[in-house]
């Protein structure tokens, strides 16, 4: 797949749908477990490129990993099981993995290469390397590829200079290696499935206020997981649902962790219909149905603690505040900057292609909502979350819109343009 044409979508479509398993906690399940004793079996775990990616480094260094009908068997090595992988860890597009597994191998004792594709290879790393240098670890550069000899790790105390789950999770992981307690004192809270996949292994997390706390455990007990809809997925259809006139749309079984669920309550400030229906819980983590119905939006204004819960939906919040009547400013997420692609830039360009005003600012945006869209080509930068934010702005465009690259929606969700499909035919 390369160029992807977007139509309107039919008029009222009634869509209901399921979405892939939740990435982050998909990277979790693997990584950990492989560290853990015993067996586990994962079930609906993400089936994206990235998910891929942690399976092939954790193999790679000595993990078996089975696959059979959807589910996953990880046969986990304990903390001092890995082997010493003597081609480059390869991460691909994987943000996820190579932060995470980095705090993994800062308590190996054996060196480890990482290498990632060429996007992922411009995005800092400097921000875990710093830490696990302070643990004692031996990293090499500040991007990929990134050199890591470890063994021997002392605990501290770190207070990132970014809100960053990746950043907390792999100082934890390291943590777990460590000859004292290792505590991450986070600037904004951020999401925690790390923390609740810890604490179900056995491992003892204290948690007061911003300090996270892990006790290095004798070792983790490997866990069973039925890993949630990703709602970082559901995302793109819930503002579909809001912005296609008519439209229903309904998702099932989507992760409802709080720590996640920043653009629901952003999304309902700006008048937006989104129902809640039968929250339960699945492997400790909340999960629900979501129900969006066809809304006038209003513009509004965000910053501040909630922007590490919705940093992966800005580029969709963005088509939606693009259609609101008013203004939608964006700030505090200059952390968008270095993502797959600088994504303030990214989407601030491709809105103003489909006739929207734009203000770009140093940390965010000002949309200008409220006239519609135009046609016209868009570019992704090979980033999975604008090719699929691009798609649902097509969606409310009369004239359609050209997407140069569909394939790269495969990182997270590699059925996507076929969901699509039910905004045409339903």
């Amino acid at each position: 797949m390369s160029g992807v044409e977007v139509r309107q979508a039919s008029p009222n479509p009634q869509v209901e749908l399921t979405v892939p398993g939740d990435k982050s906690i998909s990277h979790r399940a693997i990584l950990m477990n492989s560290l853990a004793q015993g067996e586990a079996e994962i079930r609906n775990l993400g089936p994206g490129a990235d998910v891929r990616s942690s399976i092939g480094c954790m193999r790679q260094l000595g993990v078996e990993i089975d696959e059979k009908d959807g589910v996953f068997r990880v046969y986990g090595q304990g903390f001092d099981g890995l082997i010493e992988s003597r081609p480059p860890l390869d991460c691909g597009n994987s943000g996820t993995t190579a932060r995470l597994i980095s705090g993994i191998l800062a308590g190996q004792p054996f060196t480890s290469v990482l290498v990632g594709d060429q996007s992922l290879s411009k995005r800092p790393m400097a921000r875990v390397a710093r830490p696990l240098r302070m643990m004692g670890a031996s990293v090499e550069g500040e991007t990929l590829p990134l050199t890591i000899r470890g063994g021997g790790l002392n605990g501290i105390e770190y207070q990132p200079d970014v809100a960053s789950a990746q950043v907390k999770s792999c100082v934890l992981l390291a943590g777990l290696f460590g000859s004292s307690p290792t505590t991450v004192i986070e600037p904004v809270a951020t999401r925690d499935h790390t923390e609740r996949l810890l604490r179900a292994m056995g491992a003892r997390v204290d948690i007061d206020g911003p300090r996270i706390t892990v006790r290095p455990p004798g070792e983790l007990r490997a866990v069973d997981i039925a890993v949630p809809g990703d709602f970082s997925s559901a995302a793109f259809w819930l503002v579909a649902g809001l912005i296609v006139p008519g439209a229903c749309v309904t998702v099932r079984s989507v992760g409802m962790n709080d720590s996640r669920t920043g653009l629901l309550d952003v999304l309902r400030d700006m008048g937006a219909q989104i129902d809640v229906r039968d929250p339960r819980q699945v492997g400790g983590e909340p999960v629900a149905d979501l129900v969006a119905r066809h809304s006038a939006l209003r513009g509004t204004s965000i910053g501040g603690t909630i922007i590490p819960r919705l940093i992966d939906e800005v580029p969709v919040l963005a088509v939606a505040g693009a259609l609101a009547d008013g203004s939608t400013t964006i700030r505090d997420a200059a952390e968008l900057r270095v993502k797959e692609s600088d994504r303030i830039a990214s989407v601030a360009r491709g809105l103003r292609v489909l006739g929207v005003t734009v203000e770009e600012l140093a940390d965010g945006m000002i949309i200008r909502g409220g006239r519609g869209f135009s046609g016209g080509s868009l570019e992704t930068l090979g980033d999975h979350r604008l090719a699929m934010a691009w798609a649902i702005a097509g969606l409310a465009a009369p004239e359609g819109v050209r997407i140069d690259d569909g394939e790269c929606a495969s990182v997270s969700y590699p059925s996507f343009w076929q969901d699509l499909e039910r905004f045409h035919s339903a």
